[in-house]
Order: structure tokens, then sequence, then C-alpha cells
């Protein structure tokens, strides 16, 4: 959700389009720096969360943090950006704060996982008492992106000290993109059996929906409207319907818009998930 014209403007936005909970950058996406969060933005913000009733699940990082770069430069500069994120979303009472794995850029998977799992360490043993949990958010392996099969997630985690403060992000689009056939119900059962057993379902704490502009496998990264693309509404129906997801919140990352008639997508997007229910 949108934070333009102030961060607690995300809370009346989800709202106004019958939000139940949402997710925000605390900042630009785009950019290393910014504004610190002062006073007055941080009580507008809980104001407008008692006001709405809508309730913030997760900040998401900037698209610019690398950690399992090879470059030392920005490796650095990505640590202690994600350091800010962190102090951001713990200064909002978020209690997830979702991350791209990064990609390792040539220097080789393993040793992306462990630049990964070596800067959260670091932050967690910087930062003793943060409450919000890093959330590792699954990719559809474009590039040298890692985070395409949950193998990789079951790596970084056995190297994290304190595992209990690491969750998984599941995103639909890009789990289908890298090759987890999610659109029939035989395919999505056994992708999560195959989470459950890998990396499990307790460490599942948030699910993104995206329709996949691309074909099962293709490893990129489009996402579509939810029942527009090559998944359909199989897949949304069944995680709707699924008891072991009844406590984890969904959230929409699908493309800002208006249909031909001019709707807003996101509401239409919404009703009809809610319609699968």
């Amino acid at each position: 959700m949108s934070i333009a014209g102030g961060i607690d403007k995300a809370l009346c936005r989800g709202m106004k389009l019958g939000c139940d909970v949402i997710q925000l950058f605390t900042k630009n996406a785009n950019q290393w720096r910014a504004k610190p969060l002062l006073p007055d933005a941080i009580e507008a913000f809980r104001q407008a969360r008692r006001e709405t009733g809508v309730r913030p699940v997760a900040a998401h990082d900037s698209y610019l943090i690398n950690l399992a770069s090879p470059d030392e430069g920005l490796y650095k500069r990505s640590v202690e950006a994600l350091w800010e994120e962190l102090e951001r979303a713990e200064t909002l009472g978020l209690p997830y704060l979702v991350m791209h794995p990064g990609s390792h850029r040539g220097g080789g998977e393993e040793e992306g996982f462990y630049r990964i799992a070596r800067a959260i360490n670091l932050l967690y043993y910087q930062g003793p008492d943060i409450k919000v949990q890093i959330l590792l958010e699954t990719t559809a392996g474009q590039g040298a992106t890692v985070g395409y099969r949950f193998e990789h997630f079951a790596r970084i985690i056995e190297m994290i000290e304190e595992d209990e403060r690491i969750g998984v992000c599941l995103d639909t689009s890009h789990v289908f993109a890298a090759g987890y056939a999610i659109e029939t119900s035989e395919g999505y059962e056994a992708t999560m059996k195959e989470f459950d057993r890998i990396i499990g379902l307790d460490r599942l704490k948030l699910i993104h929906l995206n329709d996949s502009k691309v074909a099962l496998g293709t490893r990129v990264d489009r996402h579509e409207q939810i029942g527009q693309g090559y998944l359909g509404l199989e897949p949304f129906r069944l995680l709707m319907q699924d008891p072991r997801l009844a406590d984890i919140p969904f959230i929409l990352e699908t493309p800002k818009g208006w249909t031909a008639s001019g709707e807003d997508w996101d509401k239409v997007n919404l009703r009809t998930l809610r319609g699968l229910v």
C-alpha cells in the first residue's frame, strides 16, 4: 500500500479498499536513505491504526538491498540499510520485515547463502531486543537470484544462530515461475508438502497472492491480476480454503490500475479472492 503523503495514509487507503491487513514500505523502495520517522508521523500512524482497524502486518525492504552480493561495498551498504529498515519497522510496531534474499552476481549460490546468513546474524546480534521477524521471500530465480528453491531457505536458516527470528514469505507468482506447479490441485498439494518437509509450515508467516504473466518454470518475475494469468483461479481457491493457512495473512501485490469499466483492480482482486473462500 502506498505511503504517499505520509505513512499513516497507507492505512487509510487500505480501509477504503476494504483491506483487513496491509503491507507497506516505510520509505522509498528505490532509495538507500530516508528521513527519520519523526514523532508526529509515528503518532499519526498509530492513530490511523486505531481508527481504521486495518492491521499493518509487514514492511517490505528496499529493492536496492542485496545481502548475497560478493561486492563488499554493496554488501556493507545493504547490511546498513537493512538495519535501518528493521529499526523503522520496530518503531512502527510491525511484526514482519519482508526481504528478497538477493543475487549472488556470479559469486555462487552457496557463498550467497553464507553472506545472507552472516548479515542476518550480525543484525540480530546488534539488536537483541528487536522483535521484528525477517521474512525471506521466495523468488522466481531470475538471473543470479537465490531463493527459487525451498532448499535455499533451509540452507540459509541452517546458518542462522537465532533461527526462531526468521520466517518465510511465499509468493504465488514467484514459486510458479520458479517451477512449482501450483496451478493444479495435485501440484499445489505436492508443493505444500515439499515446503513443509524442507522448510516447515511453521516458518510460513505471510503469503503474497499474485497471478503470473509468464508460464511455469520460466524464472521471470511478472505479476498479473488474480485469475487473469497462467495460474488461473484454482490455486487461489485452494489457498483460500486451506485450513493450514487459516491464520496466515494474505497480501496482494498485483499491478495497480483500473479495469476497462473504471474499477480499481485492487477492489476487483479482493472481491475475487473473497468469493473463493
